[in-house]
């Protein structure tokens, strides 16, 4: 059978008018001759009647007294509700449907609540019922344990069920229907003239995931990566095709793709820049100094190293306690908050000389400080104070004149 996955997020079901146009996208593709695999998130978010906020503010949200094993099994709900009420609607319509919940859709999972991991994918009975049905609905976001545990994939985890179902069902495509058509070159909320882009590699969309682009999760576009499932991130109001995103650049339709250096310029802000200083001849400092933060459960990013400092960030939140950390362990430090991380990322810019003169050249045009930089094959990254991060984006993004049209519609 020809399978295609549709992943719909709370935007997209938490209304009767959304879920409407969720069913027309599904009904489409069952025209075509596909069997639909429809992967939904809990309805709406903040303040909505069955979101997964919604759930866990019954139990006091973050000051919650429950662990959670059993917070897992309350936001599990919100993705089951929204997968009958999916399913039924398209009964209504005369689609042949069916709802599964994570565990019977074959999700194995590790035993990490809150955070678990997909070890497994068994999904005969998801197969089985696609024999009768032209669409099956899955609650996205859970799974099962090895030891029976119902547990819950985190952050971005209906995408990562809507990649690993394509993944493990062959599918011809994974759909990530969301607010926007494709992925942009840059947040329209900051770039005025930002840019849809037709075509994205994984390791560009990727990065720009991980650099604060939130169109998909980058733990999902791993799995569609590694089985090769063409992606494709749609807006969930129209019947383009949005951004399709494959395996390299050779299997990418139109000759715009060797034209470009830069795909995107994107941004994460409220951070706080630590500056540790050290001796010159102690060289276990780096070591003590992240074991003993890795200890204390403070995930550090941004990380330079030289003779006399070790410079990183941490969310702005996490500051104080990284402050009191390193000092308990006797090493002078210096917090700078309100920092944002800006991103340049393209696989084009590989083996190419001179971007990184670019974006200084851009940022000093703007008067606007770097406070500290580090490159990769893909991606430039580049920190400064956050109340520059909108014109440091809108600085970038015109120096690679990532506006123009002909560079992305090709």
């Amino acid at each position: 059978m020809n399978i295609v996955v549709q992943k719909f997020g709370g935007t997209s079901v938490h209304s009767e008018e959304r879920r409407e146009a969720a069913a027309s996208h599904v009904q489409q593709a069952v025209e075509k001759g596909y069997k639909v695999v429809a992967v939904v998130s809990a309805m709406g978010r903040e303040n909505d009647p069955y979101s997964t906020d919604t759930l866990l503010s019954l139990i006091g949200g973050v000051k919650a007294h429950v662990p959670e094993r059993e917070q897992d099994l309350l936001q599990s709900c919100g993705e089951i509700i929204s997968s009958v009420v999916f399913t039924n609607l398209l009964i209504g319509k005369g689609v042949a449907a069916s709802a599964l919940t994570g565990k019977q859709a074959g999700f194995v999972t590790n035993g990490s609540f809150g955070n678990a991991r997909i070890t497994e994918m068994k999904t005969d009975a998801l197969l089985e019922r696609l024999k009768h049905d032209d669409v099956v609905v899955v609650a996205g976001f859970q799974g099962e344990s090895t030891d029976g545990e119902l547990t819950t994939l985190g952050r971005g985890g209906s995408d990562t069920s809507a990649t690993a179902l394509g993944a493990a069902l062959n599918a011809e495509f994974v759909d990530i229907f969301t607010d926007v058509d494709g992925i942009m070159t840059a947040d329209p909320r900051i770039v005025d003239d930002a840019q849809p882009l037709k075509t994205l590699t994984y390791s560009e969309v990727s990065n720009m995931a991980y650099q604060g682009a939130k169109v998909i999760h980058p733990r999902a576009v791993e799995i569609a990566m590694y089985a090769k499932i063409p992606l494709r991130i749609r807006s969930l109001e129209s019947d383009s095709f949005g951004t399709l995103i494959t395996m390299s650049r050779d299997q990418l339709p139109g000759s715009d793709i060797e034209e470009r250096l830069v795909t995107g310029i994107t941004y994460v802000k409220d951070l706080a820049q630590v500056t540790v200083t050290k001796k010159e001849d102690d060289h276990e400092a780096a070591s003590t100094i992240f074991t003993h933060l890795a200890e204390q459960g403070i995930s550090v990013d941004f990380i330079n190293i030289g003779r006399t400092e070790i410079v990183f960030t941490v969310p702005m939140h996490k500051q104080e306690d990284v402050q009191h950390a390193i000092k308990s362990i006797g090493y002078p430090v210096i917090l700078t908050p309100q920092c944002a991380k800006v991103s340049a990322v393209g696989a084009g810019m590989t083996g190419v000389p001179g971007v990184v003169s670019k974006i200084t050249k851009a940022l000093f045009q703007e008067e606007i400080e770097i406070l500290q930089a580090t490159d990769s094959h893909t991606t430039i990254w580049v920190l400064v104070k956050e109340n520059y991060m909108h014109q440091a984006v809108n600085a970038l993004h015109q120096m690679f004149d990532l506006a123009n049209k002909q560079t992305h519609n090709a």
